[in-house]
């Protein structure tokens, strides 16, 4: 194996054979061989300007040794490797030397080839560790100089680096390094571990989770969050990176043209859309109740959740309670929380969610079900903000802001004595309506492309799906959606469970999609035809009438007229009406 002049060695012995015999065989293999007799003369050349490559050394030389010339190449930090060779191998001092970070040593008597692969081993191990330096100082300039903030987390989901756009980004420490990524606190960080946790389940990229937060200067910022799986050398799962873009000013720029696409993983362009968003905003550090109207389906949750991330509450807890889906002893008790031996069952004392979310937002999703005693029960907690838990007498206070949801009209319930007109009105402070899906159909596109993305993300398979047809978009356009947002999504995960290519098309989507659009369409063909034939009758009559009228209204002038017998413009003018 031949080498370049390039690669520089520095031979020291203090045997004159020796140096004349090992110089003559590396030169002949291509090396530039400089000689030194001396630890003296050794450091003389280690201190010109040019670098060896590598040093090869004897450890006894005269009243010194090789060991004390590694010492001092290691502290002037020189970068060449070095090999010893001794003729009495002594095990304290190798280790001495492999100390210092020697490569290897020989045992003399050394040949020729056993010199040469030595040599090259070294100089082959030195070229490896040199692009490895290189390749991570590469890397730390990338991750300096990286706007976006940029972490990394280890295979036990613990935070084990980051850039300083991270540490200003999210007020990150080196205390937190070695440590899981906190459940509570940073909006963004809390979002990091939700995100992380996703990755290492199924070990596929997170593209483009938008999330809101306020920093630690009290400023809030639009965040895009992506991450995606940390390799090793051997292509083996390591861990994740996760990049953290910061979006303003884009999501500035894009309010301020109401031209946001989506807010708080809510996702629409419509008019609509665009004043739920501005209407969050101006209610997300208001500390009145907010009652979420809206049918089945179309993202009241999602909603609630903006309302608690936008405001100042956000680094506290949000707590989510489905009413509809518990008695009045269950829900009483979840709420707010019972002490041993209230009832059957309740073996411990436990706090309810009105307590967990003291500091923050509680949801009542689906308001309009619970009832009266609820009701009776819920205006106390609203107006004071304290309770008792079930079987206790002691009163707990709590500060927690209500955000409760229902797809009734509590109105029409009120007039109807199924809810309180008090606590309606008590909820009803502010309300924000959702728009059913098929009120903004100009969202549908945008939401199919989301669904697309998240599916891909979500089914474990070889190829992506690209695209949906024109075809099946424009059913979908067509289409009712009495399930709105809810049953869209099902409806792109029924067509990516049937589809087999890369394209969604109108085969893959639920049959009755399809069929109620033909049926639509039908119905507005029969009215279309009804429609006509009105108005062919109502021409028809006008124009007899008219002849009728011209001829003093005799039937046998004005049938002679018309071209037909009198006794047929006597039946069309019974069919139409006509005296």
């Amino acid at each position: 194996m031949k080498t370049t002049p390039q690669q520089r060695i520095l031979l020291v012995d203090d045997d004159a054979g020796i140096l004349l015999l090992f110089s003559a065989v590396l030169a002949e293999d291509g090396f530039n061989v400089v000689t030194a007799d001396s630890m003296t003369a050794a450091l003389h050349q280690l201190d010109q300007p040019v670098r060896f490559d590598l040093i090869l050394t004897d450890i006894r030389l005269g009243e010194q040794s090789g060991i004390d010339l590694l010492r001092q190449i290691r502290i002037r930090k020189l970068d060449g490797y070095v090999l010893l060779m001794t003729s009495y191998p002594d095990m304290d001092s190798i280790q001495e030397a492999l100390h210092y970070g020697a490569f290897d040593y020989l045992t003399k008597p050394v040949t020729p080839e056993i010199l040469l692969r030595q040599v090259h081993a070294a100089l082959a191990h030195q070229r490896l560790r040199d692009e490895k330096e290189n390749y991570r100082r590469h890397l730390e300039a990338i991750f300096r100089s990286v706007q976006d903030a940029i972490l990394t987390v280890d295979p036990q989901r613990c935070l084990h680096q980051y850039n300083e756009a991270a540490r200003l980004l999210c007020d990150l420490r080196d205390t937190m390094v070695g440590q899981p990524l906190p459940e509570q606190g940073s909006a963004c960080l809390v979002a990091c571990r939700e995100i992380v946790a996703q990755l290492f389940n199924d070990h596929r990229p997170v593209r483009n989770h938008s999330i809101q937060c306020v920093d630690a200067s009290q400023s809030r910022r639009m965040l895009s969050i992506a991450a995606s799986p940390l390799l090793d050398e051997m292509s083996a799962f390591a861990g994740a990176v996760v990049v953290i873009r910061d979006d303003t000013r884009l999501a500035t720029l894009e309010r301020d043209l109401r031209q946001r696409r989506q807010f708080h993983g809510m996702i629409g362009k419509s008019h609509a859309m665009q004043q739920i968003y501005g209407l969050i905003e101006t209610l997300a550090d208001v500390e009145s109740t907010v009652l979420i109207r809206g049918e089945s389906g179309t993202g009241k949750e999602l909603v609630a959740e903006a309302l608690h991330h936008q405001g100042r509450r956000s680094r506290q807890p949000l707590v989510s309670v489905n009413c509809s889906a518990l008695t009045d002893t269950l829900l009483e008790s979840e709420l707010f929380g019972h002490v041993r031996g209230s009832f059957t069952g309740a073996i411990h004392d436990r706090n309810g969610l009105f307590q967990m979310a003291d500091g923050g937002t509680i949801f009542l999703d689906e308001i309009g079900d619970i009832s009266s005693a609820m009701q009776m029960r819920l205006l106390r907690v609203l107006q004071k903000k304290e309770f008792q838990r079930v079987g206790d007498t002691k009163t707990i206070r709590v500060d927690v802001r209500v955000v409760a949801a229902t797809h009734h009209d509590l109105r029409q319930q009120v007039q109807q004595g199924l809810f309180r007109e008090d606590l309606y009105y008590r909820l009803k402070v502010v309300e924000i309506m959702i728009p059913p899906l098929r009120e903004r159909r100009e969202d549908i596109p945008l939401l199919i492309e989301a669904f697309i993305e998240r599916f891909n993300q979500r089914f474990q398979r070889g190829r992506i799906i690209q695209a949906m047809t024109d075809q099946a978009m424009a059913v979908c356009l067509r289409y009712h959606w009495p399930g709105n947002i809810r049953e869209l999504e099902h409806a792109i995960e029924h067509a990516f469970i049937l589809c087999q290519g890369v394209v969604l098309d109108v085969p893959h989507l639920p049959v009755e999609l399809a069929q109620a659009v033909v049926s639509r369409q039908q119905e507005k063909n029969v009215d279309k035809d009804q429609a006509g034939l009105h108005h062919r009758h109502r021409d028809e009559r006008q124009h007899i009438v008219q002849i009728l009228q011209q001829h003093g209204w005799v039937v046998t002038r004005a049938a002679h007229a018309l071209g037909c017998s009198r006794s047929t413009l006597y039946r069309r003018m019974k069919e139409l009406g006509i005296q």
